[in-house]
């Protein structure tokens, strides 16, 4: 499987300097400045391109994934499920179907493991639980599958606002300090039965007016190849945050760009971009 580390290409939803032109102002700024090819991916029906892009297992293979969740199943959002084979035909991306109900925002990934919240047994419930990790298994191409309770209120159940790969062996999660003991426990006793050690970095989405606000979540940073970048929210607990990442991804560079205007919607770097390796 391709993980972030080893992307050097960007894909952006063309909606988004449509719903959010202020910000992608900055961040088209950024990128250019930081010398990352991109691209603008046409017809896209909303801006979380991660959700609904397939999965890059090798450099040609693909594997696209129904992204269709039980939480846009309202007329007010149903509107907003893009057509991915039609975005895949116009980079002329081929991909491997599969009805599997997957948002690429709950697979957190590194070359040969693969992390998900236990809302993918929510969505599939039509296919046996053994049977489904075995055919994930398989389209994914790895040796292991790690399953972890997906955190209380989040009404997506992603896990890529959780938890990140620093190798195989370690990962960064949230200090969920604050969060239910029952929950934060599963989390890490989930992680460490996986044979995984984490390193927590700050968290504080508690300032915000409602659940669906993502400000203060700073693990949903975009990794690739060179660099890290890395959503800032003006909070106090953020230079504590961005400095344990730059000593974690110290042979990368590290930057930030201010992520209140998507978080506010939900969502931060990681769920606006699709990035792989050409």
């Amino acid at each position: 499987m391709i993980a972030d580390f080893q992307t050097n290409f960007l894909y952006l939803a063309d909606t988004l300097p449509i719903r959010y032109p202020n910000f992608y102002k900055r961040f088209e700024s950024l990128l250019n400045e930081n010398h990352i090819e991109f691209e603008l991916l046409q017809n896209t029906n909303d801006v979380w391109a991660v959700d609904y892009m397939p999965i890059q297992i090798e450099q040609s293979k693909f594997v696209r994934f129904t992204y269709n969740p039980p939480y846009l199943q309202t007329k007010q959002y149903l509107k907003t499920i893009s057509n991915t084979d039609e975005i895949c035909k116009t980079i002329n991306i081929e991909t491997i179907k599969s009805e599997i109900i997957i948002d690429g925002g709950n697979v957190t990934k590194y070359t040969d493991i693969v992390i998900m919240t236990d809302r993918i047994f929510i969505d599939n419930p039509k296919i046996e639980r053994k049977k489904l990790i075995k055919q994930l298994e398989k389209l994914f191409q790895i040796d292991k599958l790690i399953f972890v309770p997906e955190q209380p209120h989040d009404f997506t159940g992603h896990s890529d606002g959780m938890v990140r790969f620093i190798d195989n062996q370690n990962v960064i999660i949230n200090d969920y300090a604050k969060e239910k003991t029952e929950f934060s426990r599963a989390f890490e006793i989930a992680l460490h039965n996986a044979g995984l050690n984490y390193e927590k970095i700050p968290y504080n989405v508690y300032e915000n007016p409602s659940n669906d606000y993502a400000n203060g979540d700073y693990i949903n940073y975009l990794q690739m190849e060179n660099i890290v970048i890395v959503p800032i929210f003006n909070l106090k607990e953020e230079d504590n945050a961005v400095k344990q990442l730059e000593h974690i991804f110290s042979s990368k560079k590290v930057v930030t760009i201010d992520g209140n205007e998507i978080a506010n919607d939900g969502g931060i770097i990681n769920c606006i971009t699709w990035n792989i390796k050409r």
